[in-house]
């Protein structure tokens, strides 16, 4: 069970973590777009060719798993100005994963994209949004932990390109952190959702940006 937007209720119960972005104002809306458990060879350079013709940039948070297979992927996305953060290593659950083990996957995950671009995540993203009061407090002193407030439901093989689209201009709000997946599994619908998405937000006014996020050194 899964809503396009955050309730409120939820981002106050975990207040501490980062669920949308700074707004631009009535005058000149934003939105701030990410993509999850990528790199894949070809879905994650499909996205980004998309996101290359809108010059728009956005948020790739990697399992450092796929990093490992596709250091290539990733090297490229910091060429072209995209941020890479830290998706865990090998997508577990936050909530069906002990604490230290956990940790250790998102530092085995930073490893892999050091090793792939010199620089580790700068920000942390749980797999499924699931993580625990103590595993977010962790993470949290060392990066932010970013979450979501639009969900655009490409992973979810009921939906379609359509109905993707359709959730995504229901839910965006100024300030929106947009969530889609670089995956295999949601290849077809994410591919067909985001260029009429991004014709949509320029339409409406709205501008794309990369989430700020507190650099890590200040931890």
């Amino acid at each position: 069970m899964y809503t396009a937007r955050t309730p409120p209720v939820v981002k106050a119960l975990a207040s501490q973590l980062v669920w949308s972005g700074p707004p631009g104002g009535a005058a000149a809306p934003r939105v701030y777009l990410t993509f999850d458990d990528g790199p894949h060879p070809t879905v994650t350079h499909e996205a980004a060719a998309i996101l290359q013709e809108a010059a728009v940039s956005a948020w790739f948070f990697c399992v450092g798993a796929n990093v490992d297979r596709h250091p290539d992927v990733v090297q490229g996305l910091q060429a072209a100005g995209h941020a890479l953060g830290n998706h865990a290593h090998r997508h577990e659950s936050g909530w069906e994963t002990r604490g230290l083990a956990y940790l250790r996957s998102y530092l085995t995950c930073e490893a892999a994209l050091h090793r792939a671009t010199g620089n580790g995540g700068r920000a942390f993203r749980p797999p499924y949004g699931r993580i625990t009061r103590s595993q977010a407090g962790a993470i949290g002193r060392r990066t932010d932990v970013v979450m979501w407030d639009v969900l655009s439901g490409d992973f979810d093989l009921k939906e379609t390109a359509n109905s993707c689209f359709s959730r995504l201009v229901r839910a965006t709000r100024d300030g929106s952190i947009v969530v889609f997946h670089d995956s295999e599994k949601a290849a077809s619908r994410m591919l067909g959702a985001l260029p009429r998405y991004l014709v949509w937000l320029a339409e409406q006014g709205y501008s794309t940006h990369l989430l700020p996020v507190t650099p890590s050194m200040q931890r």
